[in-house]
């Protein structure tokens, strides 16, 4: 267990630097105990962040070879010894195991700060690093053994998913006792609240139904109301520590949304989950409630960062670090474009009536995952990993190249499948015709999805070498970024 840490953010102490040594050493030239890095234990995020842009490196491949399935005729070999159910459900969990490592050591980084004081237990935290992503190894190896239990996003066999719990206890508790003997702040409120809700319902997708819409409708549970629920908690808790650190604007500035997205999550994201609700034998009543509710979830995101935005520029607060606050804005253009306007348009239930399991749904969801969580995992770690690795000045350029090279990358694939999916709804669902006909006219657009993802991957791996190599800027020029 740690020592409560008394140092203030801009003064080291002995009992900082000393529990320092006792985790493991600095990493680079990290300042413990200094404004660079306050807290010892802030350091246990370091390895969070580093395992989630290779696991998000890994998905990207993976990714690579499904819209190579599409985009080509494979050997039956070759598809035998890769088929697609395995394949995709590498790519799924990747994503899902590589966006909550970077929301936990986000979580990890933040808490401290808040709170004034060491995370409970460093050990604790590493403990649950070392089972999750055993537990993800675990299972994607499984996978390839055909070990799964089926249901899609959630594949990992039940004796996997009590460790997922285990892990997420572990975390529950190393997170709550930290807040519980620090200061209480609205971010840490919100934060632990979405970390509890997130917990609890992955328990729900663990039993398998006899009935199929029961067991769905406790699937959607878990997969909408994680991404649309507990996520945008998870999410707008970190957003907010970021802003009020980058841009100086008052934390009740942007504290006053964190009560609206409460608000807001309450009433719109638990009634939004009907619009999964359309076509699995659900009360009709699901049409209406799922089409309105569900346009109404990107709301406080938006208007957050949109306040901070308009609250700078009018005291006339002074940008400290413009990658973390690039970042940031494509976050919340992200969630209006990704998860509000592409999730809108194809939710209206007589829209997806035609639209409902095509490649318009996977347009939707890739821009959705990347606008509103992976440039948000980005933007935390643009704001931490420098800090960890004692980097104080550094040029910007790569840095903001890197983001603009994969948001537009993503947008290409993203309408790529889209053009795709209204070709197979046409095909499929208007003209009668079979599968196999619709994929030879989607072929072309999958070379097109192909391209924007070599694209994607050069931009992260500029991006990870940028961030876990660049060194140390030491001249004066006027657009280094210049961490305070």
């Amino acid at each position: 267990m740690e020592q409560t840490s008394k140092v203030d953010a801009s003064v080291a102490t002995a009992t900082t630097t000393q529990t320092a040594d006792a985790a493991g050493g600095a990493i680079g030239r990290t300042r413990v105990g200094t404004a660079l890095v306050p807290y010892a234990s802030q350091r246990v995020a370091y390895w969070y962040f580093v395992i989630a842009l290779a696991l998000f490196g890994l998905q990207l491949l993976v990714g690579l070879w499904l819209a190579a399935s599409y985009a080509f005729t494979m050997p039956q070999g070759l598809e035998n010894a890769l088929p697609y159910g395995m394949t995709r459900a590498i790519h799924t969990n990747l994503l899902v195991l590589w966006l909550l490592l970077g929301f936990m050591g986000g979580t990890y980084y933040l808490v401290p700060e808040e709170a004034q004081r060491e995370i409970y237990s460093v050990k604790l935290a590493y403990l649950q690093l070392i089972a999750l992503v055993g537990t993800g190894v675990t299972a994607i190896v499984g996978f390839l053994f055909g070990w799964t239990q089926g249901k899609p996003i959630l594949e990992i066999p039940v004796p996997l998913d009590f460790v997922v719990v285990l892990g997420a206890l572990i975390f529950l508790f190393n997170v709550g006792m930290t807040v519980l003997r620090g200061k209480k702040t609205a971010i840490l409120g919100m934060l632990l609240g979405g970390l509890v809700f997130l917990a609890l319902l992955y328990i729900f997708g663990m039993p398998f139904y006899r009935n199929l819409t029961i067991d769905w409708y406790y699937w959607w549970w878990v997969v909408h109301l994680w991404v649309e629920g507990a996520w945008e908690l998870v999410t707008a808790s970190i957003l907010a520590f970021v802003l009020i650190k980058v841009t100086g604007v008052q934390r009740k500035v942007v504290e006053k949304y964190l009560y609206l997205e409460t608000a807001l999550f309450l009433f719109t994201g638990l009634a939004g989950t009907g619009h999964h609700y359309y076509w699995i034998g659900a009360p009709d009543v699901w049409l209406w409630v799922g089409a309105i509710f569900s346009a109404m979830e990107v709301l406080p995101i938006i208007a957050m960062v949109i306040d901070a935005f308009l609250t700078k520029r009018h005291e006339g607060y002074v940008i400290k670090d413009k990658v973390v606050w690039t970042f940031c804005m494509g976050t919340a253009i992200g969630h209006l474009i990704g998860a509000g306007v592409w999730g809108f348009a194809h939710t209206l239930p007589q829209i997806n009536y035609y639209t409902h399991g095509s490649q318009i749904t996977a347009s939707h969801g890739h821009m959705a995952f990347f606008g509103a969580y992976a440039l948000l995992n980005f933007a935390m770690f643009w704001y931490a990993i420098p800090r960890l690795r004692g980097i104080t000045r550094y040029k910007p350029s790569l840095a903001i190249g890197g983001f603009w090279i994969m948001s537009l990358a993503v947008i290409g694939l993203g309408l790529a499948m889209a053009v795709a999916g209204v070709i197979q709804v046409y095909v499929e669902r208007v003209l009668g015709q079979g599968f196999m006909t619709a994929q030879l006219h989607m072929q072309l657009w999958f070379k097109v999805v192909m391209f924007f993802g070599v694209v994607l991957i050069a931009g992260l791996a500029m991006t990870a070498w940028t961030m876990l190599k660049g060194r140390q800027e030491d001249s004066t020029e006027v657009e280094a970024v210049e961490i305070v």
